[in-house]
Parts: C-alpha cells; sequence; structure tokens
C-alpha cells in the first residue's frame, strides 16, 4: 500500500519574545548600572539610598512597561531614561540629592501638563534639538576621557577590557554587543589580579527609603529643562514615531500622562525620568524584531528583567564596592560611546552649529553664575547664540519639526 502524502498543515508556535533583543536589553542595563553606582559614591549616598535609586530607575518603568505593554499589546518599553541618568551623574557634586530629587519632581509635573496643554510643538520651538545635543555631547564626554585617565593608574585591567571591547566591536557586532565581552573580560582581568573584594547575598535586599525633596529655584532653573526636553522631545516623541511607523497605534496621551507620572513618583526615590527610549524602542519593535503580534511579549520580558535588577539593588550596590573604581569608571566609558558619537553628529550635522558648539563647549566648563551650573548656561548659550547667528537656519529647523509632527 503506498504510503498518504502528507499534507501541509498550520503549525501551532507557541508565543515567545524575540530573545536576542532580550539579550541585549539585559547587556545594556548591566552596562547602565555603572552610572547611577558611580554617581551614588560622588554624591556619597548611603546603601540604602543607592538601591533605592536604582528601584526608580529600573523597577518603577520596569512595572509601569509591563503593564502598558500587556494593555495594549504592544512593545511599549518604558524605562530610566538613560540622557536623564548621564545627565544626573554629572551633576553630581554640583547640586545636592535632595534638590536634584525636587527638580526631577517638577520636571515630571511639566512633562504631566505638556499634552493637555498642547505645548509640546511649543517646546520644540523654544530649545532646538541640536542644542540640546551639545549640551548632551558635552555632558558625556568627561566620562569617555576619564577612561584614559584610568588607563594610566592601571593599564592592564582598563587597557586589557577596552582591547576585547575593540575586539569584540569589530568581529562580534551586531550578533554580540561588544560591551558584553569587555565587561566579562574585565571582570575575569580583575579577579585575577585579586582587585575583586567578597559579596554577601545576605546583604542584597534593602529596604528602599524615600528622600524628602527640597525645590530649590537654581536647581529647578538648572535641572527641569533639560529633564523635560530628554524625556519628551528626546524619548518619547521619537519613540512615538517610530512604533506608528511599525503599524502600532501607540497610545500619545496615555504615554505622556504615564511618563509625567511615573517621573514625579519615581522621583522620590531618586532623580529619574521614566519614559520610551528610542534605542530600545528601535531594538524590540522594528521589523527584524519578530513577529509583529508577539513583540509586546519582548517588553514584557525585558520589563521583567528591569524589576530583577530593582529587587537585587543592594547586591548591585555591594558590587559597586567590590570592583575596581577604574573598572567601574571604564564601564561608564564604554556604556555612553554610542551616545557620544550620536550627540556629536547631531552637534555637527546642521542646520544649527555655533549655539550647539557653544552649548557643548559650556557644559565642558566650570562655568557658575548667578548660583547656576554649566549645564544651564549652555542651554542659554546656545539660545542665545543661535538667535545672534543663525536665526535663518532656526526658523528652518522649526518649520522641519512642524512638518515632521504632522
Amino acid at each position: 500500500m503506498g504510503s498518504r502524502p502528507i499534507t501541509d498543515a498550520p503549525v501551532s508556535r507557541r508565543p515567545s519574545p524575540n530573545w536576542g533583543a532580550v539579550l541585549s536589553m539585559t547587556v545594556i542595563f548591566i552596562a547602565v548600572l555603572a552610572l547611577p553606582l558611580k554617581a551614588a559614591a560622588d554624591l556619597g549616598l548611603s546603601q540604602a539610598e543607592t538601591a533605592t535609586w536604582l528601584v526608580a530607575i529600573y523597577g518603577l518603568p520596569g512595572a509601569i512597561a509591563l503593564v502598558l505593554a500587556l494593555r495594549f499589546r504592544e512593545p511599549l518599553l518604558l524605562t530610566g531614561n538613560l540622557f536623564v541618568l548621564i545627565f544626573i551623574s554629572r551633576l553630581a557634586g554640583q547640586v545636592p540629592w535632595n534638590e536634584l530629587v525636587g527638580a526631577s519632581i517638577v520636571a515630571g509635573g511639566v512633562v504631566l501638563l505638556l499634552e493637555p496643554l498642547g505645548l509640546t510643538k511649543k517646546l520644540i520651538a523654544w530649545l532646538p534639538a541640536p542644542i540640546v545635543f551639545g549640551l548632551l555631547a558635552g555632558a558625556v564626554l568627561p566620562f569617555f576621557v576619564n577612561m584614559f585617565s584610568e588607563l594610566g593608574k592601571d593599564p592592564i585591567l582598563i587597557g586589557g577590557t577596552l582591547l576585547i571591547y575593540l575586539l569584540a566591536r569589530a568581529f562580534l557586532e551586531p550578533k554580540v554587543p561588544a560591551i558584553l565581552p569587555a565587561l566579562v573580560g574585565g571582570l575575569l582581568i580583575a579577579a585575577l589580579s585579586g582587585d575583586l573584594s567578597s559579596i554577601s547575598l545576605a546583604d542584597s535586599f534593602i529596604a528602599p527609603v524615600i528622600t524628602t525633596p527640597v525645590f530649590s529655584l537654581a536647581a529647578i532653573l538648572t535641572v527641569t529643562p533639560v529633564m523635560v526636553v530628554l524625556i519628551e522631545i528626546q524619548s518619547n516623541a521619537p519613540s512615538i514615531v517610530f512604533l506608528k511607523e511599525n503599524e502600532y497605534e501607540a497610545p500619545e496621551a496615555t504615554i505622556t500622562t504615564i511618563s509625567g507620572l511615573g517621573t514625579m513618583g519615581g522621583s522620590l526615590l531618586g532623580p529619574t525620568g521614566v519614559s520610551l527610549s528610542i534605542p530600545a524602542t528601535a531594538l524590540i519593535a522594528g521589523s527584524d524584531s519578530g513577529e509583529h503580534e508577539q513583540r509586546y511579549l519582548t517588553a514584557v520580558t525585558v520589563a521583567g528583567i528591569a524589576m530583577v535588577i530593582a529587587a537585587l539593588g543592594g547586591f548591585a550596590v555591594q558590587l559597586a564596592t567590590a570592583i575596581p573604581a577604574a573598572f567601574l569608571a571604564t564601564g561608564v566609558a564604554l556604556a555612553v560611546i554610542g551616545i557620544l558619537e550620536h550627540a556629536l553628529q547631531r552637534v555637527t550635522a546642521g542646520p544649527l552649529i555655533w549655539g550647539p558648539l557653544f552649548a557643548f563647549a559650556i557644559a565642558l566648563s566650570e562655568l557658575t553664575m548667578l548660583g547656576l551650573g554649566p549645564f544651564f548656561w549652555a542651554i542659554a548659550g546656545g539660545l542665545v547664540v543661535s538667535g545672534t547667528l543663525e536665526r535663518d537656519q532656526w526658523k528652518a529647523l522649526h518649520q522641519a519639526a512642524a512638518t515632521d509632527s504632522r
């Protein structure tokens, strides 16, 4: 008897996240840990305050993202805004912790009001993105430079880590993020050199503490405007556009409202900006991120990982004291290389050049006037210079932004 031919039958596959994107986001989360841990050391925060700040950066945004992704069945991954984190880290030692908390709460309130008051487009016109990128480049560059200062102090550890990063960048990316083998290799070098201290798992869980905010006018003027732009214009707006281009509804009003409320509430645990992230959104919601209907599962999985990291905040705090400070500085530098590259490209791409250049230089300086630090004057100086020398280019940039927002 002849065998009956096998016909094609539908195969039901179990829905699953895109594990490549999950791994990449996990590596980014771990690498970015170096930023708040180093800033906490510079600010003199206690272990409890540092662990609580990690809840604000990872845990709260992760919980919000989990709810939104399941509610809308879309890859809505809200995170602790990386650009805000870099900005806050650079302010360590310039603005007291409780004043940073107060200014961050105000920023969340402003974001919350943007949508009902229709202020987003006006904000774009008032503060051109290239000037913000000039400030951002100036804020990030010292982290990168510091790695080479540490290289002279510990050439084997820092040089070895940097070499692994460059080799991985050349031969492993984009399949494996270069920072992953670099950090693993660096830790192995530190362990072989006897530079790692012991860690107690018994002390991994630390009860969170609430910081009483102080609303200082100087801190608000320095911190709040930049945070609002980084949250809404730099992060939420382009992420929403990307989601819509990939055929997701991307509920704008809900995202902006949750972002503002999350930033206000989360900042009681430590200054944070809760928002979508354009790099993360592109990673988990793009056309190469698996089946369209299942991409939200990647956001759910990554959100869960962020919550786990927050729960183990005490372990992370111990890790910061167990590894060499030079390696921590190198981790920060490697984590921000891509951001520095993108920011410098935006500074030099035009149509605004002079304003962003002045913002970049002022942000790198130690300028302090009227109780306000270099980041405030970077924005003010950039606006004055572009308003004086680049009025036509500024107008063209505003018209282009208005066209894109339609």
